[in-house]
């Protein structure tokens, strides 16, 4: 599913920022357009050629077990041109998938876990850095990241913009000091091959939204 904040942010325009922060749906999300993405956890796997079968806005991993060595999904992402959030490859019970999404600055992103009680995972933005004196590449995730826990309660929205659109470098290390800054942006040209490491103990459902800023 293709998904633009062209029309969210004219709709969002009709709302002054003091009460688009003061908008809260009873889930503790803001009110208003979003973008919803749905992260399913799942015991078998699926069909490699199921891009086509709807649902678009849906992303498919491993469920992994609630007591034991999570099972890790990298959800590659790119950055889309004119505003577009579109999945890209649903089908993450093969190690991958694929997401594409703006350039960040322009939305806020908001999640909670749901489904049966138990699970958890944890999600963390990642890129490769090539090291400019050596040459050698790595895999880099931020040291910054997020823990969601399904538990018995109610379930409610929490923001994660700066976990799912920065990435914290260790202070002191070549990726660091070869950006000149301790947290970079999503799609910041110092890294490349930018993904989401998402690592699931038995969570069956995180529902993440992007929502626009208001204008």
């Amino acid at each position: 599913m293709r998904f633009t904040f062209h029309l969210a942010a004219t709709m969002a325009a009709a709302l002054t920022a003091t009460a688009v922060a003061a908008a809260q749906t009873g889930n503790g999300a803001p009110s208003g357009p979003h973008y919803n993405l749905n992260i399913i956890g799942v015991s078998h796997d699926k069909n490699p050629n199921m891009n086509g079968n709807g649902s678009g806005n849906v992303i498919f991993v491993d469920l992994g077990t609630k007591s034991g060595v999570a099972v890790t999904t990298k959800i590659l992402l790119s950055q889309a041109a004119d505003g577009v959030f579109e999945v890209l490859d649903k089908n993450g019970t093969d190690g991958e998938a694929s997401f594409a999404l703006p350039v960040p600055g322009t939305y806020t992103v908001w999640a909670r876990a749901l489904g049966t009680p138990g699970g958890q995972s944890k999600i963390a933005t990642c890129a490769t850095f090539v090291d400019p004196t050596t040459g050698v590449s790595s895999i880099l995730c931020s040291t910054d990241n997020e823990v969601f826990v399904r538990g018995t309660g109610k379930s409610s929205f929490r923001n994660v913009t700066t976990a799912l659109t920065t990435i914290s470098l260790v202070l002191g290390s070549p990726a660091q000091l070869a950006c000149g800054a301790p947290t970079v942006s999503l799609f910041d040209a110092c890294l490349q091959d930018f993904l989401w490491q998402y690592d699931n103990n038995g969570l069956k459902l995180l529902q993440v939204r992007f929502y626009p800023n208001p204008s």
